[in-house]
Order: structure tokens, then sequence, then C-alpha cells
């Protein structure tokens, strides 16, 4: 496998080689200019670019451990290459960027903590564009929250905001929703509503930023203006990373690709909590479908549309007096699979997903305890699932009822696959 890497980075750098031989012939009588970004100077390296793009298509080309070993090599060798830490901001956002590409790569493969590692070091690279430094700061706030460290989350979030104030930027949108987010999974509406204050004045309210801001508006019930945000960013999210734009760079669980499914997502979510099932179902099947194409069949994300979708049905059933619980018991099943949730007897408690996790027992256990025969295993499943649940701003019954007005709206955010 080794020797394959080695042979498709030496393939990266001549095509690499090959693509900046022509950009020079066509502009001979110019000279060979890098790419800049218009406030923090000169940005990453084209070529680290080009071998960061080729790195990131291969190894999802098979979406093997094989092709993202390979990838991830390539992208080493491209590390290796890169100038001296000490070389200025044209070096540094060169190496900060090849680390970025390399979180995400170890974030896809579930390598949450060697992802942290590679941002980690990017926050460390001083002289780096600002870009740069929030792009690695904002992942870290969401892997952080996907894994339920929340304070660490808020201390960085803190620290992007001083970052941003200390240079005295005109927009700091970026890090407001970032921290409105945090406040948010904390059941801080009234602290997220300040962040969130002003944010659709805001040019730079796009991608991540309007997403969490819609997610905030769906939370509080303005159902309207978070469909707006939802439907803006399906219709105008890059559909892949722009590695050559410092200040656009997002990575790991807050790439475009993941800001599109979870807006997908959401949508489907928000036209169910509208009574629009059709619309609903709709929706939630194709964000099913992108789910399963971009991190595969069996990928935990999988599991947790699986739970919305039983979520949907079972609200549906309730408003229509009707019953759907062979349909919700199918879906809570398969879902608890891919989420990977343990047994209930198990005393593990560090638990991957666990609002999702709770919240499809917590599901699947109704659908249990109607049934006589199976209410002593509803019983039980319960009990696991209300111990389970963390979440500060509604209880797991709440959760479950949405079918009265005045009860609070349970956001699912994909992207960090928490309940807000």
């Amino acid at each position: 496998m080794i020797h394959a890497a080695a042979k498709l980075s030496r393939s990266a750098i001549a095509v690499c080689r090959n693509s900046r031989m022509g950009h020079i012939s066509r502009t001979s009588s110019q000279p060979l200019r890098f790419l800049h970004d218009g406030i923090n100077g000169p940005s990453a390296n084209p070529v680290a670019v080009q071998m960061i793009n080729y790195a990131l298509s291969h190894a999802r080309s098979q979406k093997s451990d094989e092709s993202y070993a390979q990838g991830m090599l390539i992208l080493e060798q491209c590390l290796s290459t890169q100038s001296s830490e000490s070389d200025g901001q044209f070096a540094q956002n060169s190496i900060g960027t090849v680390l970025l590409a390399m979180s995400t790569l170890l974030y896809e493969r579930g390598s949450f903590e060697e992802a942290i590692e590679k941002l980690r070091r990017v926050q460390d690279l001083t002289q780096s564009s600002l870009g740069v430094r929030v792009a690695a700061t904002e992942a870290l706030v969401g892997l952080y929250l996907q894994q339920g460290q929340d304070d660490t989350s808020s201390v960085l979030a803190d620290k992007c905001l001083e970052l941003l104030d200390k240079d005295d930027l005109k927009s700091i949108a970026r890090a407001k929703a970032v921290k409105g987010l945090v406040e948010l999974v904390n059941g801080n509406l009234e602290s997220a509503t300040s962040f969130f204050q002003g944010l659709q004045d805001n040019e730079d309210c796009n991608g991540t930023v309007a997403l969490s801001y819609g997610e905030f508006l769906h939370a509080t019930q303005n159902f309207s203006l978070a469909k707006e945000l939802y439907q803006k960013i399906i219709e105008g999210v890059l559909r892949k990373e722009d590695f050559s734009d410092t200040n656009s760079l997002a990575v790991c669980n807050m790439a475009p690709d993941e800001v599109l499914l979870a807006a997908t997502f959401a949508l489907g979510q928000l036209e169910s909590h509208m009574g629009n099932f059709g619309a609903a179902e709709e929706i939630l099947t194709k964000a099913l479908t992108k789910t399963e194409e971009y991190f595969g069949s069996h990928h935990p994300k999988v599991g947790l549309v699986l739970t919305c979708i039983a979520l949907m049905f079972r609200t549906k059933a309730r408003q229509e007096h009707s019953s759907a619980h062979l349909i919700q018991e199918g879906l809570y099943r398969r879902a608890l699979e891919f989420l990977k949730a343990p047994p209930l007897e198990s005393k593990e408690t560090k638990l991957d997903r666990r609002d999702i996790s709770a919240l499809a027992r917590g599901g699947y256990a109704e659908v249990l305890c109607v049934q006589q025969n199976r209410k002593t295993e509803g019983e039980k499943m319960k009990t696991w699932a209300e111990a389970a649940w963390r979440n500060r701003r509604m209880s797991l019954a709440d959760a479950l009822d949405i079918s009265e007005p005045s009860n609070k709206v349970p956001v699912i955010d994909a992207r960090i696959s928490r309940v807000l």
C-alpha cells in the first residue's frame, strides 16, 4: 500500500507541475503570481492546493480504508515539502491548509483525536492568515460539541471571538455564529440570541453561519425565517471545499458538504414540525440518500437521519390519530444499529452521539410499551434513554412529544449529532 501511495503522490506532483507549467507558458510575459486573499496577504501554495484536491478526491473515490490511507500519505508528503514554519505567512498558510485537509480526512474516518491534533497544530501557526486559524477553531468547536465536550467548545468559541476582535474586522459573523451554536447546545437561548442578533443583515450570513442561525430560529419557532435560511443554503452553498481561498476555508463537520446535508436534514425536520408530512418525508428521504452517498450506507449519520424519519412518522400518526408502529419499530431498530448504541445493560458512560441514541431508544421504547408482550423490554429501554439524555433545554419526553404548539421544538444538528 505504501508503494502504491508513493506512486500516487508522484502522480499528483506531476499533475500539479504540469498544471503550473501550462499556466506559465500561457502567461510567459507575466511573472508567476501566487494566490492572494484581499485582507490577509498571500494565501497558500497553489501546488499544495492541487495536491490537497488530488488527495481528497482519491481518498473519497472508493471510501475504503486503503484509499483514505493513500490520501493521507499524499498529504503527509505534501506537508514535508512545504517551507519551514519560520518562513512567514505564506509558508504557514501552506502548512496550515495541508493540516486542515488532513484533519478532514481523519474526521471522515472517525479518527477524531488525530483530527483534533492537526487542528491544534494549525492554531499554533500564529503568522498564518486569520481565515486559516478561524477554520481550525471553528472545526475544533464542532468536533468537541460532537463529542459532548461543551465547556471546551465554549472556551474555544470565546478565543475565536477574541481573535477577530484583535484584528478589528468589520464582519465577525462566523465567530458569532459558532459561539451562538455553543450557547444553543447548552440551552442558553437568551445568550444565543445576543450572538445571532443582526446576522440576517450581514452579507456573510451564508453556509455554516446561516445554518446555525436557521437552527436557532427553528428552535425558537420562527419557522418561516428558518425555512428561508435553510433554502438559501441548499440553493447557494459551495459543493466542495475551496482550499485556495483562506477566507472561506471550512473543514471537518463544518465543511460545505456537511453544511448542505445538515441544511437539507433541518428543512425536513422543519416541514414535519409544521405538519407538512408529505414534504417532510420527501426531503428527509433525499437527506438519507445524500448521507449514504457521502458517508456510506452504514455510517452512524445514517442512523441519525433514520431516527428523524421515525419521529416524523410518530408525529404524523399522533396528529392523524393513526398507527405507524411497525414502520417506526423498523426505523428505530436500524437507526440504533447504525448508531452503534451500546447494550441496555452496558455501564459505558462515554457514548458517541448520546443525544441521538437516547432519542431513538426513547421513541423505540414507546412503540414497545404499547405491546403487552414487549412492555418489559420497552420499560428497560425507556429507563436507559432517560438516563442517557443530557439535553439542558428540554426533557426526553418534551423532545418526543411535539404535538402541542406550546411544546419546545427539538432540532437535530446533523453536523454535530446533537439535539438543540
